[in-house]
């Protein structure tokens, strides 16, 4: 598909070009329905579908990629930033329907990777098609004429790329560090708390709440802002688990 949009552009009749892209584009889109159909998604396990949705993202930057092309540069970043809210969605979606450590140990590394670097790449992407968006046309038509393929930094990266290709990610590094220090329930907590900070501020309002009851002075929000993920899913479950055992005891001493 890749190449095909790359002969599309060597195209010098602008409306022929621009038909091929479209072309392209639709068939981007049948592809895209193929990949996100519910009921497939539906029959697959946790960590099938992340594989699944992996490939429903790539393709949907394959269909921005297009709109970028024909500089249509609102589109593109409205495409962006709909993408983001998706994985992160997806990702929300994925972690519910975990419900073993073997799939944890598999989904953790995994969406902690397309959090800190695939989400952080569209940003990147996002910031460049407003940058481009701003340009003058004439400055954009240098741009677009430009081969940064075999640039100094393409190289680097490369090496980089190879010397690196067999090392343990950091993401793997980081979820066997922490997987000692807590359980399977806090530890899947967490991983939502990474893709929804809205959820993360609905658990620090639960945790001040009953650290006022308990009688915990430290657990006030300026502390809260500070402490990690894991910190405040171990703190919610410690709380609930004390809740809940305080909640049978009263009905067994209920008359």
């Amino acid at each position: 598909m890749v190449v095909g949009r790359r002969s599309a552009l060597q195209l010098k009749d602008i409306n022929d070009r621009n038909a091929e892209i479209v072309a392209a584009r639709e068939m981007l889109f049948k592809a895209l329905a193929t990949y996100r159909n519910p009921h497939l998604l539906a029959e697959t396990c946790a960590a099938g579908q992340l594989r699944r949705l992996e490939c429903s993202w790539a393709i949907e930057q394959s269909i921005i990629g297009t709109y970028q092309v024909q500089n249509e540069f609102g589109a593109a970043g409205d495409r962006i930033s709909q993408l983001q809210q998706q994985i992160r969605q997806d990702g929300l979606t994925v972690i519910a329907g975990c419900d073993s450590e073997d799939e944890l140990d598999f989904l953790f590394p995994e969406i902690t990777r397309i959090h800190n670097h695939d989400l952080a790449a569209l940003d990147i992407w996002q910031n460049q098609i407003d940058w481009m968006n701003a340009l003058p046309p004439s400055e954009l038509k240098q741009l677009q004429s430009a081969d940064f393929s075999k640039s100094n930094l393409a190289v680097i990266g490369d090496k980089k790329s190879a010397a690196t290709a067999l090392a343990i990610p950091d993401e793997q590094l980081f979820y066997e560090n922490l997987r000692p220090k807590s359980h399977f329930y806090a530890l899947r907590t967490q991983l939502e708390l990474m893709l929804d900070r809205q959820q993360r501020e609905d658990y620090e309002n639960y945790i001040i709440e009953q650290g006022e009851i308990a009688g915990h002075k430290s657990l006030v929000s300026s502390n809260l802002e500070k402490a990690s993920d894991l910190a405040v899913a171990n703190l919610f479950y410690y709380f609930r688990i004390r809740d809940e055992s305080e909640e049978e005891l009263e009905l067994a001493n209920t008359p």
